[in-house]
Order: C-alpha cells, then structure tokens, then sequence
C-alpha cells in the first residue's frame, strides 16, 4: 500500500469504476450531507484505518469460512445475509457458492443492488423489516 511505482489501491479512492450507478448516487447524496466526525475514521492514520482492512481482507483468516458452524442450531435466531447483483465489489456468484455450502444462511439478493446499497432508504427499511419484524421484503 505505500509503494509509488503504481496508482493508489482504487477502493480507497472509491474510483468510481468500482461502483454502480446507483452506488454512484449514494455517494453524490453523501457528499452532500455533512459527516462531522469524517476526521474520526482516519485519526489512528491511513495505515491502522483503511490498510489494515485491506490487509485482512486479502490477508490469511487462519480459519476456513466453508467451515463455519451453524451458530443457531435449534433456529433460535438466524443468519441473513444481502447482497447486491449489481455490486462490483464482491462478485454475486461468490455470495451464492457461500450459501450453497452454508444452506442455514438465509441468502438476499438485490436484483440492481451494488455495495453501498444500505444506504438507500426503501432497501434500509425493508432489511430492518425483516430483521425486526420477519416480514419478508418485497423490494428485492
């Protein structure tokens, strides 16, 4: 992440060909909202606040992930996770792989969704509907 002979990393930068179209206009609502505590993200520095993600994400877990148990055996809760088809992030056909080898996690997939999806308000509401409520979401 420090090296100089090529371009910053493009996830830090939010190099918008990593987005979709509607990531994008996540972003512009963003930036148009002030953050006053934005300084707070970074204040232990780039390395320990963004690099160090990155390097957990790419880094060796120790552990393999097909492994894991289901935490609610007795399905006294359960695991959901969404996901976006449109994200460029995190390939969709990796999420599907995942939860064809866990089949207890309860799979949601946002048919133009991208990664900063929970930030629209109609998709932010429906997750909390279904997490709260049980309520199955109609938007996906």
């Amino acid at each position: 992440m420090t090296q100089k002979c090529f371009p910053n990393c493009s996830i830090l930068r939010r190099h918008p060909i990593l987005f979709n179209q509607h990531d994008v206009e996540t972003i512009q609502k963003m930036s148009q909202v002030p953050m006053p505590d934005e300084h707070k993200v970074r204040q232990q520095g780039v390395y320990e606040s963004l690099h160090r993600d990155i390097i957990v994400h790419f880094g060796n877990w120790e552990f393999d992930p097909m492994e894991i148990k289901n935490p609610y055996p007795n399905n006294e809760a359960s695991v959901h996770l969404w996901h976006g088809h449109a994200g460029k992030l995190v390939p969709y056909e990796m999420q599907r792989y995942l939860v064809k080898k866990l089949p207890w996690i309860r799979y949601h997939e946002v048919s133009d969704g991208g990664h900063l999806m929970i930030h629209e308000s109609g998709l932010c509401e429906a997750i909390f509907r279904e997490l709260l409520l049980g309520e199955e979401p109609s938007i996906l």
